[in-house]
């Protein structure tokens, strides 16, 4: 959790698909009381406020408003990120399977991390299956965890657009 906590508190803001702002959102939101609920750890609660203060973008052709500091994106996707990129800051952290493999696609990645489990599921969605073009990427940092996860981040090798 001090990972991700530190890895969205280095952006200016998150973009998400609906399903995983709606999944983050039933999870991390801070309930109107205040309080947060008594199944989260104490060593939660710093994600629970970064994720819960955090600038949100929801890509979606469903929805039709959003909230918990969030802006809907629509229209061409590729050109509302592009703009999203150029405003000023650290940039934007994305998250989810279908999102990113649009993004992906649209060469609008900078930074992958791929964060490697010490489990093997054999079921669930498969990361970015249907890319259509092979991208190149160089390892430019690893970190390794307790739990035998590491967290390997890359960059393209190649200009992206």
């Amino acid at each position: 959790m001090r990972y991700w906590t530190a890895e969205m508190g280095r952006v200016d803001a998150l973009l998400f698909g609906r399903v995983t702002y709606e999944m983050m959102e039933s999870a991390w939101r801070r309930p109107a009381t205040g309080t947060w609920p008594d199944w989260m750890d104490e060593w939660e609660i710093p994600f629970a406020e970064t994720i819960d203060r955090a600038k949100k973008y929801v890509v979606s052709s469903t929805l039709s408003e959003v909230d918990w500091n969030a802006e809907l994106v629509r229209g061409d996707l590729g050109q509302a990120v592009r703009r999203l990129k150029q405003e000023p800051g650290e940039g934007l952290y994305v998250g989810g399977v279908t999102l990113p493999l649009a993004l992906a696609d649209l060469g609008l990645i900078d930074e992958y991390v791929f964060v490697v489990q010490p489990v093997l599921a054999g079921h669930g969605p498969t990361l970015l299956t249907g890319l259509r073009e092979r991208i190149q990427l160089e390892l430019v940092d690893r970190h390794e965890f307790g739990s035998g996860a590491v967290a390997l981040r890359y960059r393209p090798t190649q200009a992206t657009a």
